[in-house]
């Protein structure tokens, strides 16, 4: 029986594995440790025929990963960061919930269409675009401008020294995956044989979710812009839903020529959202994934690591209990230097003997240090 088609999502120093009805999840904490745990997916479409159902399902789909993202996103941000003052609430999330899609649809779907309608406007001498050919050049400069913000946002983000880890962590994800799809033991030896590039990346989504947009917002074209504005917003679900119908079916025929051809660009601009993981990071991601397995009731194959880790604890005690270690580890050497005063005052002039009291109290600090 075949395997469920497992997927990921690289967070903060993690990675989130998604089966059928669980997901696992492995963090790096501040002290090296791996924080490891699971969560059951009370999903719609585990309780509704008509959610299940061919396009309805990609929304679903898209909905949930970006809900259940954000969330393990910033509490592993939360994770990794304890003791360094940053937590993330329930308001955070929903404020960057509501930020991420406004951000998304107003540079990858509005600002390609203002730019290509003033850039073609001005072009015309400030004259009003008419239909027809005017109307099809602002759509191809729009799709063209939809592409370069799209890319350029992308090479701009990877030169980020966090982004960058994340996109390493994205690699290390990808790489289990395609281990474990090919049945080998999950390793970090094995694990390494693997491109970090998976035909089932979110990349290769957004490649598929904007070749569609262009084809569906030709529909708009020549229309006023308040009504191309508000149907770009209206057609995003619909967008979605072609969109991962077409990365599903693409991802069931990657065998083919043809297919490999077609979606090459996804694989290409993976490139730059997936990175050469380092040894620590593949560790979290078979963590990630054995905690993935065990939840779905799912075996690892044979011979594959199981790295030791502890449950993931609440960010906000974490944060109180590395501040603590600190402080303590920072009080130790005020303590030290204490101590060793009435020794260092104590010292006799050059040239003659020690008091032995002295001597006693530099025993009891090199003792105690």
């Amino acid at each position: 029986m075949a395997r469920f088609a497992y997927g990921g999502q690289a967070l903060m120093e993690g990675v989130l594995m998604r089966g059928k009805d669980a997901i696992g999840v492995a963090v790096r904490g501040p002290d090296g440790q791996v924080f490891a745990g699971e969560e059951p997916l009370n999903s719609i479409l585990h309780r509704n025929r008509f959610a299940r159902a061919p396009f309805f399902r990609g929304v679903v789909v898209l909905y949930e990963t970006l809900v259940i993202g954000t969330r393990w996103l910033m509490r592993s941000g939360s994770l990794a960061a304890a003791g360094e003052g940053v937590a993330f609430g329930g308001k955070a999330l929903a404020l960057t919930m509501v930020f991420t899609i406004a951000l998304a649809v107003g540079l990858f779907v509005l600002l390609p269409l203002v730019v290509a309608t003033g850039t073609t406007s001005f072009l015309l001498g400030g004259a009003e675009i008419g239909g027809g050919l005017q109307a099809f050049v602002v759509h191809l400069l729009e799709g063209l401008v939809r592409v370069a913000i799209f890319v350029g946002y992308l090479l701009i983000v990877s030169r980020s020294a966090e982004i960058g880890r994340v996109f390493q962590y994205h690699g290390a994800e990808h790489m289990t995956i395609h281990t474990l799809e090919a049945e080998l033991p999950l390793t970090v030896e094995n694990v390494r044989r693997y491109p970090t590039a998976h035909p089932r990346c979110g990349t290769e989504f957004l490649v598929v979710f904007i070749i569609v947009s262009i084809l569906l917002f030709s529909f708009l074209a020549g229309a006023d812009l308040w009504i191309a504005i508000l149907g770009r917003i209206l057609l995003i679900p619909v967008i979605a839903a072609v969109a991962y119908e077409i990365l599903k079916w693409g991802a069931a025929r990657r065998e083919r020529a043809l297919a490999r051809w077609l979606f090459l660009p996804g694989i290409w601009l993976q490139a730059i959202t997936t990175k050469q993981p380092d040894d620590s990071m593949i560790e979290i991601a078979i963590a990630s994934m054995r905690a993935a397995l065990a939840a779905n009731g799912d075996e690892a194959p044979e011979g594959s690591w199981d790295p030791q880790s502890v449950p993931i604890p609440d960010a906000g005690q974490l944060a109180k209990d590395v501040e603590a270690r600190q402080n303590a580890a920072e009080a130790a050497p005020e303590t030290t230097s204490r101590d060793e005063s009435p020794a260092l005052a104590a010292e006799a002039p050059a040239g003659e003997p020690e008091p032995p009291a002295a001597r006693s109290s530099s025993k009891d600090v090199a003792v105690d240090a």
